[in-house]
């Protein structure tokens, strides 16, 4: 394992988040079988993000205390409840859900399906979990509010994008206009990613069928 790194400041960029984008880009870390400890990053208490075969733990913690859970090379390990359950308490943090993470390059294009961008306070569930833990968040909706995208900064900076579909209009392929419109809404060849529960086939599919591709998976740790 390597040593933690220092926290980042402001002018230095975390190394995860290099990480991220090379990965975004089809360059992911050597699948070796090994584990990098850093520092915990901005937008989260603390992550574990599983590339192939390469596991980041970024959290306030020694490596030695992190290899007394895991170990080089035993995936079963890696996420385990046992040390998942361990991390957050050695931390203080909760437990956010277990994530394919997704990323597709921004693109300038025409937009797949008109927006809006709401400017005021939107009540929808989907818009309040998407802006609880980032920020520079904005909300668009499709001109008949069929559906809510969220675009903001969240781990290390990233843009994220958090999107939904209400129920009657499922089916008909607005999910996917909604997330391929999302990449015309960040700076061209900038990485956008999305989280999704594995358990989430449709949005998955929407995300696909958008050109976004699978680079990994995460756990995401935030304070109490």
């Amino acid at each position: 394992m390597r040593p933690p790194t220092s926290c980042w400041a402001s002018d230095v960029e975390h190394p995860l988040r290099t990480l991220l984008w090379d990965a975004a880009r089809g360059r992911p870390p050597e699948p070796d079988g090994s584990i990098d400890v850093l520092a915990p990053p901005d937008g989260a208490h603390a992550a574990l993000v599983s590339f192939p075969a390469h596991l980041v733990v970024a959290a306030p913690l020694d490596a030695k205390r992190i290899e007394e859970w895991v170990a080089p090379g035993d995936f079963a390990s890696w996420t385990s409840p046992e040390f998942v359950t361990w991390l957050a308490g050695a931390v203080d943090a909760r437990v956010g859900s277990q994530d394919v993470v997704l990323a597709a390059p921004g693109e300038r294009r025409s937009p797949s399906i008109a927006l809006r961008e709401r400017t005021g306070p939107v009540d929808h569930k989907r818009v309040r979990r998407a802006t609880r833990h980032r920020i520079d968040a904005r909300v668009w909706t499709d001109e008949r509010e069929r559906a809510v995208l969220v675009v903001g900064r969240g781990l290390t900076g990233r843009y994220e994008l958090a999107f939904e579909v209400g129920p009657d209009w499922r089916g008909h392929g607005l999910g996917r206009a909604i997330v391929a419109t999302a990449r015309t809404l960040v700076p061209e060849g900038e990485p956008l990613f999305a989280q999704v529960d594995p358990a989430n086939a449709a949005s998955l599919r929407a995300l696909l069928a958008a050109g976004f591709l699978p680079i990994g998976a995460e756990i995401l740790f935030f304070a109490r």
